[in-house]
């Protein structure tokens, strides 16, 4: 009786550190979607130092990348929005996957472009870091 008392506190314990880990990440990649064109902080904290990133252009690079264009002060005012849609995330131990829907708004342009993206993330430290990320942009519906 009492090994199964402490399965079940076991089996508990572990559904509700998976729940603790869902909302932390949903809520690390919704703060960091609605502050990823201007705030390079976000992006400090967001992406793991060994970070691959594949783009949806087909260009590969890095952390130290992302943070370069961060630096760089734009000639014009930022005019994209971004969201996440369909939220997916499937924990794995210290590793999760997340793949959504981004869509970006330009209202400088009127346009809306949609992409699926994936990010691999790793706890590291207590913390979550995305550690791989791939975009795939969506074709315009015709």
């Amino acid at each position: 009786m009492r090994s199964l008392v402490l399965a079940l506190l076991f089996i508990t314990s572990t559904a509700t550190a998976m729940a603790g880990d869902r909302e932390d990440l949903h809520q690390l990649l919704t703060n960091f979607i609605g502050k990823a064109a201007t705030d390079s902080q976000a992006h400090q904290r967001f992406w793991a130092e060994d970070l691959v990133y594949t783009s949806s252009g087909g260009k590969r690079f890095g952390k130290s990348e992302i943070m370069q264009g961060m630096q760089t002060s734009p000639t014009k005012p930022v005019t994209t929005s971004y969201a996440a849609e369909e939220i997916d995330i499937r924990l794995l131990g210290n590793i999760a996957i997340i793949a959504f829907k981004l869509s970006a708004n330009d209202s400088g342009k009127g346009e809306q472009s949609y992409y699926f993206n994936t990010g691999t993330f790793i706890k590291r430290d207590g913390e979550w870091r995305a550690l791989a990320w791939q975009a795939t942009r969506i074709p315009p519906i015709e």
